[in-house]
């Protein structure tokens, strides 16, 4: 009997098929919950549906499901609510953890509460995640030091599954949050206190580091780890932009592109700055299953620290591009008022949330 052809359509092949099967359908302007067409195209492929986007999708772990309607301009329809998802995208953009500062044996000890949890969020509307998260939100909360500190981490695992915290940085094996190493995986229920020293200065991340690692890191536990030096940086508006996206048919392809979570956040509410300031972009790349990720400000260029490691910017440049896990800081003055586009240089990524803009005033 003849095997018949694997009829399976990607979320690549279906956009990368659009030209030849709904050519006069603008696909660039309909994000995933836009469900006609997506449907449209599926229907064109042989398909019966598009789980995750019209017809909701079930699978071990989540699901995901969508009752938003089509809409006829970029972005999407409607906005997510942040009391829904109990976090803010523009509230995380500024919001800095300092933790609990106390004075032991003469250094500064910053003591912080990190729980994970089960969560469903809402990544664009209509669009719900069955999502793992630290403190609840996703990225999880910005912490921050001064080179030298002393790191106390109390972790709590209150989710269904294992789980633990790698930090980037440097310290001893039993604090490096692997399950090969002592204490190895937190089971639900658990908790541990990772402790270290605040060390390299820059931009860092953390991560659950257990197993399938995809997983737990396309779940959403993930969030950035700031080590400022200690004669510190000059004044700015920082904000902190971690680059993710969400696989919400289980495929193993992502159908939402984010900073810090909200399809579109900052596209539909832009993020303010003021003219001449400057601005100081604390940006992470943690996407999964994409290998590159990219940073792109319109009519402007940033200075480029890469890791943040070294004082001395490395580019002057207008984009640059990451792979998952890393990260570095740009600073920029914006010398016209305006609205200014950034967003990710791979055009699917912005097209599916991966967009927004700053509005710059006096």
């Amino acid at each position: 009997m003849e095997e018949l052809p694997n009829r399976k359509i990607s979320r690549r092949k279906l956009l990368g098929g659009a030209a030849a099967t709904a050519a006069a359908v603008p696909v660039l302007h309909e994000l995933v919950p836009h469900a006609g067409v997506h449907d449209q195209l599926a229907r064109a492929a042989g398909m019966e549906g598009h789980d995750g986007h019209g017809t909701g999708a079930s699978a071990a772990g989540g699901h995901a499901t969508s009752t938003h309607g089509a809409a006829a301009h970029s972005g999407t329809s409607g906005s997510v609510d942040p009391a829904v998802n109990g976090f803010d995208p523009h509230a995380i953009l500024r919001d800095f953890d300092g933790g609990k500062v106390k004075r032991e044996g003469g250094r500064t000890v910053r003591e912080f509460e990190i729980v994970a949890e089960d969560r469903e969020i809402e990544v664009a509307p209509g669009v719900k995640f069955a999502a793992w998260a630290y403190n609840g939100r996703i990225p999880g909360p910005t912490l921050r030091a001064t080179e030298g500190d002393r790191i106390r981490i109390n972790f709590v695992n209150a989710s269904s599954h294992p789980h633990t915290m790698h930090f980037h940085g440097v310290h001893v094996a039993r604090m490096d949050g692997v399950p090969q190493t002592a204490p190895g995986n937190i089971e639900p229920g658990g908790n541990f206190t990772y402790e270290f020293d605040a060390e390299p200065f820059g931009l860092h991340l953390y991560h659950c580091h257990s197993v399938p690692l995809a997983d737990h890191i396309a779940k959403g536990l993930y969030g950035a780890f700031i080590v400022d030096p200690k004669g510190g940086r000059p004044p700015a508006d920082e904000q902190v932009m971690v680059m993710n996206g969400f696989d919400t048919n289980f495929d193993r392809a992502n159908e939402v592109y984010a900073v810090n979570t909200v399809a579109f956040a900052y596209h539909d509410k832009p993020i303010r700055v003021k003219r001449g300031e400057l601005v100081r972009l604390y940006i992470v790349n943690i996407l999964e299953f994409d290998l590159l990720n990219s940073f792109h400000v319109h009519a402007n260029f940033f200075d480029w620290y890469p890791t943040g490691t070294r004082l001395e910017a490395r580019d002057f440049t207008d984009t640059v591009i990451l792979g998952q896990g890393e990260r570095g800081i740009a600073e920029l003055r914006f010398p016209y008022t305006g609205k200014y586009m950034f967003h990710a240089h791979v055009s699917e990524f912005a097209d599916l949330g991966w967009m927004g803009f700053f509005e710059v005033v006096d």
